[in-house]
């Protein structure tokens, strides 16, 4: 492409409008990615925002401060410029670790390629506004079920290794190493020393966290640090600390300051513990207790072991002594004595019975004989019969008729004559006689 006045030189084309237009042989010159930047975070809103912090730089000569605005939870900064008249109008010169509020813009300084948030305005959070923020926090944990006592972990009887975190060469570390050792000598701690206080506090605390917590020979983790102000404890109320805090696998035990002291984190704790002392006592058990204890349950032992054998020694000799161990056969032979004399008697019953039954069977027999027919026959009395017929009537026995006449002794044998006259039977009436005497 030549141009128009016909020189020959090549024009080149102007820069791309959009940044995904650019390319390798077609780039932005840096001056139009600054003025796309300016125009770009020039759009953003202002806004407000809470951090604490961490330097304060305000150069001679000039009108301008310079500040460290850091996240209280985690490691992140913000690079903050600001009037001095923003800071001369608030109650107290702004210190490190304080906590403020901010409401600003971002900037973008094209010369030096640099992001600032310049603020506009500053106000420091209140102690009372600050008990404010961390109250409803503990009521949002509550809620949320991060403190109730169904939650919380009993600790082990006689943990292999004890996490500290606590400040390095701190009164907190001495209490509770000098409290555990002077009640079990054996115990071994691994101690973890991050920042208690100021703006590294929080995430150093977490991270020790999670490196003893890591460690599984660890069986409980000692939060401890000593008293101190409310500002100098609001490490120990971060949200980002106490879920951290409530999300430990291992156990955990708060002694954050005096017992007047209550940060967040004794709610989501396993265990408040009032004072870094307290916390030495209650990680592990005092030896000298425990021996006096189990001097204790062995005398009882022996007691109830001693107990125990008199009294089965007792029910030994009181069964050893019985009659029926001292002569076993005495039993057996009065069993046997006692057997014959009621078989005996029961034999005697049986034939007492059968002698009884046998004189009613003769009595019955007699009677029986006695009023039977051969009985009447015996006294002189005869049967007579024609044919089969017993003759009851002198009409049965008509003249000729055959006749069997059955006595006491048998049976003879005749023939009717017929009726006998009226007057001859009456002049030849006999008695009955006995059939040794005759008819």
């Amino acid at each position: 492409m030549t141009s128009p006045a016909g020189s020959g030189a090549a024009v080149r084309p102007g820069p791309p409008a959009r940044a995904g237009d650019t390319t390798r042989e077609n780039p932005w010159p840096v001056r139009a990615l600054a003025q796309r930047m300016t125009e770009y975070v020039a759009k953003a809103p202002a806004a407000w925002v809470e951090g604490q912090i961490a330097q304060v730089a305000v150069r001679s000569g000039s009108q301008m401060s310079f500040l460290t605005l850091r996240d209280a939870a985690v490691p992140m900064s913000l690079q903050v410029v600001c009037a001095r008249s923003v800071l001369a109008a608030l109650p107290a010169p702004p210190a490190e670790g304080s906590r403020v509020v901010v409401h600003g813009r971002f900037e973008f300084y094209p010369a030096r390629g640099s992001l600032t948030f310049r603020v506009d305005e500053m106000h420091p959070v209140g102690l009372g506004e600050l008990l404010a923020r961390l109250e409803r926090l503990r009521r949002l944990l509550a809620a949320e079920g991060l403190t109730a006592p169904e939650r919380k972990r009993r600790l082990p009887f006689l943990p292999a290794a004890v996490g500290l975190i606590t400040g390095r060469a701190s009164a907190a570390e001495s209490d509770v190493l000098a409290n555990a050792r002077a009640r079990w000598p054996a115990v071994r701690f691994r101690v973890e020393n991050p920042a208690v206080q100021g703006v590294l506090a929080v995430s150093q605390v977490i991270e020790s966290l999670v490196r003893l917590a890591a460690d599984p020979d660890v069986e409980v983790i000692v939060l401890a640090r000593g008293g101190g102000s409310v500002e100098d404890l609001l490490p120990f109320s971060d949200e980002t600390l106490c879920r951290a805090v409530a999300a430990c696998r291992t156990p955990v035990v708060s002694a954050i300051g005096h017992e007047p002291d209550h940060p967040i984190v004794d709610d989501v704790a396993d265990v408040r513990c009032s004072t870094p002392t307290d916390a030495g006592k209650r990680v592990v058990p005092d030896a000298a207790a425990e021996l006096r204890q189990v001097d204790q349950l062995r005398g009882r032992a022996r007691r109830a072991l001693a107990g125990w054998v008199a009294t089965e020694e007792s029910r030994l000799k009181r069964l050893t002594s019985a009659t029926v161990l001292a002569d076993p056969l005495s039993p057996i032979a009065t069993r046997v004595a006692e057997l014959d004399r009621l078989r005996e008697r029961g034999r005697g019953l049986i034939i007492t019975a059968l002698d009884r039954i046998d004189r009613e069977l003769a009595h019955r027999r007699a009677q029986l004989a006695v009023l039977g027919p051969a009985a009447t026959l015996a006294r002189g009395y005869a049967v007579v019969q024609a044919g089969h017929l017993i003759v009851r009537s002198v009409s049965d026995a008509p003249d000729g008729a055959d006749l069997r006449i059955r006595v006491a002794d048998g049976a003879v044998l005749a023939h009717s004559a017929g009726a006998e006259p009226a007057d001859h039977d009456s002049a030849h009436h006999i008695s009955p006689v006995p059939a040794q005497q005759g008819i």
